[in-house]
């Protein structure tokens, strides 16, 4: 690699934020008024190093939360690093949200315009690429409306187009793809290959393992802000499974880093006991008579250990604990699994499944825990849970939290589709 010209060079990048419990202990720190700090510091990334080199695709992989956005946006500019330099030597086209950069009130031609011209291209050099944008997207008319009345298909095809038809000497995708269907992400996989060919840089993240082994020629691994190596893409996808199930030892912070302050490793103790807490959502819908309540909701892995990530094809259980708070006939424990566009994909309860149909006296606790595999398709999911009966025929609603979990399914081999039907292929000759 000595020989070969850096594209982007990264060295000692942190990325703080300061936490703070109360927004009157924000105020007083900014304003100087306390002489103590009120606010205690997380590490987003620390102390990364990381080189890419012209013509790599390089792919970083790690759990929700590991820093993997973080470092894409400050490598474009979005964000500011605390600590650290990045260099980057070559045009930028990145695509790290979906539609970002894009006027939600402009037309798609309009928006075209809007963000080639941010990249730095004239006008002409956007004409002379415009057709080739239009079909890549390949949206139709819908290119002469406003971008907000897109579907999320649409708007990912049109800033895709964009990102990848222009040109750029590094090309940068966060998780982009896995909002267009399958055909549009084969598409998109091919111009990963033209671009390879023609000696592009490129560099994205991804839950989707297989795109990872396929398409890059090495991976990073990311965990809690610290990158815990890079290297094949088979060795790295090995060690992310270690990380998924506890069983990979993080390594200790480079000299001059801060250890973890005795708050900070208090709340790692308890992220690591019940770490599926971490995927609970602070937005969720919630409602009911509270005869019943749910007061405890966890995932854990085949191994029972408490998780946010569950490998393709393992086994996981739902945890859900229930205080009842009035005399019920027979209540239905229930949890279903939608994806992140709202669609319900599966779920059960203990009526479907005949295993719980007994009353229940006030002051009682229910622990109920479904426990099945996972064959949905690498991605991430949104778990809602539910307490409900029937009272003299008459449906109740005592406890729903919809939404309330957030599950990211880590797969080396999605097929189409919602689910695998885990087919057994064989070819022969005939």
């Amino acid at each position: 690699m000595e020989n070969r010209e850096l594209a982007i060079h990264v060295e000692g990048l942190s990325k703080v934020y300061k936490l703070y419990n109360r927004n009157r202990d924000r105020l007083m720190e900014s304003l100087g008024l306390s002489r103590k700090p009120r606010s205690t510091p997380h590490y987003a990334l620390r102390e990364v190093d990381l080189d890419i080199y012209k013509g790599e695709t390089v792919g970083i992989i790690g759990t929700n939360g590991s820093g993997k956005s973080t470092i894409l946006k400050i490598i474009t500019g979005v964000l500011h690093q605390t600590a650290g330099t990045v260099e980057v030597n070559g045009r930028i086209s990145a695509l790290l949200e979906l539609g970002a950069g894009f006027n939600m009130e402009y037309n798609g031609i309009e928006n075209i315009y809007l963000n080639g011209t941010m990249i730095g291209f004239s006008e002409k050099e956007i004409d002379e690429k415009l057709q080739d944008i239009l079909d890549f997207a390949d949206i139709g008319d819908y290119v002469y409306q406003p971008v907000k009345t897109y579907s999320s298909g649409m708007f990912v095809r049109l800033a895709f187009a964009v990102a990848i038809n222009i040109d750029p000497e590094i090309l940068i995708v966060d998780e982009a793809l896995s909002v267009g269907d399958v055909f549009f992400q084969a598409k998109c996989y091919r111009k990963f290959e033209e671009f390879k060919k023609k000696g592009k840089t490129i560099l994205f993240v991804s839950h989707d393992l297989s795109a990872i082994s396929k398409y890059c020629d090495r991976a990073v691994l990311l965990n809690q802000g610290v990158k815990l190596g890079e290297g094949s893409p088979r060795d790295m996808i090995d060690a992310y499974k270690q990380v998924l199930v506890g069983q990979y030892e993080l390594p200790q912070p480079a000299e001059g880093v801060p250890d973890l302050t005795a708050d900070e490793q208090v709340r790692a103790a308890l992220e690591k006991k019940r770490a599926a807490q971490a995927g609970v959502n602070p937005e969720k819908l919630e409602y009911g008579t509270q005869q019943a309540q749910i007061v405890d909701y966890f995932i854990t892995d085949k191994q029972g250990a408490p998780t946010t990530a569950i490998l393709k094809g393992d086994e996981f259980t739902m945890h859900m604990t229930v205080q009842v708070n009035e005399d019920l006939p027979a209540p239905i424990f229930a949890f279903s699994i939608k994806n992140i566009k709202g669609v319900e994909i599966t779920g059960t309860n203990t009526m479907f499944e005949k295993t719980f149909l007994d009353s229940v006296k006030a002051g009682e606790k229910k622990e109920i825990t479904f426990t099945q595999k996972m064959r949905l398709q690498g991605g991430d999911y949104l778990i809602s849970l539910g307490v409900t009966g029937y009272e003299k025929d008459a449906f109740v609603v005592y406890h729903r939290l919809y939404d309330v979990l957030d599950i990211t399914v880590v797969s080396d081999k999605d097929t189409v589709g919602y689910f695998d039907m885990e087919s057994d292929v064989k070819v022969k000759d005939v």
